[in-house]
Order: structure tokens, then sequence, then C-alpha cells
């Protein structure tokens, strides 16, 4: 191989996927953590290496050139091939001290991990612990965590997962909004309710009518994909809204709306990506965290 034909530097390729990712070098430099103009100069060197404009100003944003187009792929294929490496070097590190990110749905990240993590500290205090509150999966192919706490079971032959415990769930209001309802006692009656959604009500409406429920689209007025934001808006007595029972019922301004029926359940998974398994700082991790979301309550 000629290694004198490759005259790029890999951080400017970097510069320039993520530009063209987020569609903006603002925005790609908060999610790179530089300054702004210090992304647009490695754009520029790389566009000066490569002899290739890569990118037409298009308004207050940026779009891809024919060129940038064509070497798009090509460059995530490099960005697959370095994160492949990262997650292999990671693999082999013996280190007990260091960086871990956990990536966890914001209701439990919020309700569940704080103490876990709080003990996690005290054992190991030379780990350095970043908590993704997120309700969209992260890619731990990517790195964009490295251990993540899910309610059901990955599918990608890479990643390895392990079932650490069950949880349960039900529905909860106030006393007061259920008293203008007439406190109901049967899924029948609440078909005038108001139910507090996500923005994508399918499966939840779903599986709330396939507990018994009659619902429609004009039982959800109020939505948010934001699970701490919709427990706030229960709490106020704006209407119905599922969370873990744990959290449910030591809440004291909200009460089971159907005291008598079996709450509705789900498993917790831990999951890795299987070369992060090795690293014994990731293992340890791994552990801890299901052993105590084991012993957990939930």
């Amino acid at each position: 191989m000629d290694w004198r034909s490759i005259k790029y530097d890999w951080n400017r390729v970097r510069a320039f996927l993520v530009t063209a990712e987020e569609g903006s070098l603002s925005a790609a430099a908060q999610a790179l953590g530089v300054s702004q103009p210090t992304l647009g100069r490695q754009v520029s060197a790389l566009e000066a290496e490569l002899g290739l404009a890569l990118f037409e100003r298009v308004g207050r944003g940026l779009e891809l050139t024919p060129g940038g187009l064509e070497l798009l792929e090509h460059a995530r294929s490099m960005a697959d091939a370095a994160t492949q490496l990262s997650l292999v070097a990671t693999g082999q590190s013996d280190s007990l001290e260091g960086d871990i990110c956990i990536s966890a749905s914001e209701a439990m990240a919020t309700f569940m991990l704080p103490p876990i993590l709080h003990r996690l500290r005290l054992e190991q205090p030379r780990i350095h612990v970043t908590l993704l509150a997120t309700n969209d999966p992260s890619d731990l192919r990517r790195r964009e965590a490295d251990i993540a706490v899910r309610s059901f079971r990955p599918t990608q032959p890479d990643l390895i997962a392990r079932r650490v415990t069950e949880f349960k769930a039900n529905l909860y209001a106030t006393p007061e909004y259920l008293a203008l309802l007439g406190n109901p006692n049967s899924t029948a009656d609440f078909s005038g309710a108001d139910f507090l959604g996500f923005n994508d009500n399918h499966e939840l409406m779903k599986g709330l009518n396939e507990w018994g429920f009659q619902l429609t689209p004009e039982n959800f007025p109020v939505m948010t994909e934001n699970h701490i934001a919709q427990w706030e808006l229960v709490k106020q007595g704006l209407g119905i809204g599922v969370m873990m029972q744990q959290v449910g019922d030591a809440e004291p301004r909200v009460q089971r709306i159907l005291q008598n029926y079996e709450p509705m359940s789900g498993e917790i998974w831990l999951v890795a990506h299987r070369e992060l398994r090795t690293s014994r700082r990731v293992r340890m991790v791994f552990d801890f965290l299901a052993q105590a979301l084991s012993q957990a309550k939930v």
C-alpha cells in the first residue's frame, strides 16, 4: 500500500462527516465540543487537501455538493471503522478508572438510577459517570453509550444483554380528577376521560384498549414525549398517566385509577456492546448495575 497517497487528516474527515449529518457548522461544533471557527477551518483544510468543494451555503445552512455527497458514505465507513477500533481498545482496558456512559429512559434515570449511581460513586470514585436520560434507544455500536438500561431485549448480534428484573406499572390520577369523573371503577367508565399520551400514541392506546379500555385519539388531548413532564401533568390533575408502580404508589398526590386490576408488567434489560464486555471497568459497572437493579423494588 502506498501510504504517501493518504494526504488528509482523519479529524478533518470527522469534521466533514458531522457537519454533513448535523446540517450546519454551529450544530456540528456543538456535537463535537469545539468552536465553530475551529470546525470551519478543519472543513476548509480538508477541501484544500482534496481539491474539492464539499459544501455550499444555502440560506443559514449548508448543503453537500455532488462531490461531497459522493464522499459521504466513504466518510461514514471510516467513522464505523474508527468506532470499532475504539471499542476493541476499550475492551482491552484493565483499569477501574475512567469514563462510563449509561443510557436509560427519563423515568428510569430520574427515579431508579440516582441511588444506585450514588453507591457506585462511593465504591468506585475514580469512575466518572455520564447518565444519558433519553427515551430513544442509544446506539451502543456507535458508542452513544457504553451500557444501556432498556425495557426490551435487543436483537443485534454484536450486543450482549442480561435480563435483570421485571417492573410493574399502573395508571394514576389525582383524587380530584377521579372525582370529576364520578370515581369510575371499571375500564368502561373511562370512555370520556383524558389520558396523557406521547407524540406517537398508537402503541399506548392499543395496549390500554387490550387492557379493557375503549379509547380513541380524542381521549389524549395533552401529549408530551418527556416522561417526567408527563408525570408532573398527572400530579397537577390534567388527566391519567402511566408510571412505574414503585414511583406512583409513593406519590401522595395521586392514586391508582383501578385498585383491583392487575398492573401492567415488563422487563428490564442491561445491554452493552460485546467488545466492551471484556473491559474490566465496563464489566464491573455492568455487574454492579445488574445486581442493584435486580434488588430494587420496581
